[in-house]
């Protein structure tokens, strides 16, 4: 079976339900479908996939609600689709660490023992 195949096999009516009914077990059947995909890709974007999986699983930790995950998880998109276009428009003057997304930063907090 493809992966796309794969994925249209998806019932998410089945999905949404288990995922009110028993969160626990939605979650691992979606981190070993996800794994799954992963590890079905080509060895060249395996590791880039797991770490924007592993990024998009921070922001829904992080998120307050579903919906602002949701929110968070489509501004990321949509900041990788503008460095995507801007490297389009301009390849030889695109440079990746001036994108709005490289601009971020945060101090690090050190962890306080009890």
């Amino acid at each position: 079976m493809s992966k796309r195949a794969a994925i249209q096999h998806i019932d998410f009516e089945q999905w949404a339900h288990l995922a009110q009914q028993d969160p626990h077990t939605f979650e691992q059947l979606r981190q070993r479908l996800l794994e799954a995909y992963i590890a079905r890709s080509s060895s060249t974007h395996q590791d880039r996939l797991r770490r924007l999986q592993w990024r998009i699983d921070r922001l829904r930790e992080q998120a307050s609600t579903p919906m602002s995950a949701c929110v968070q998880i489509s501004n990321l998109m949509w900041d990788t689709f503008d460095q995507l276009g801007m490297a389009y428009k301009n390849p030889d003057t695109f440079q990746p660490e001036k994108c709005p997304q490289a601009d971020k930063s945060a101090a690090v907090l050190p962890f306080k023992s009890r």
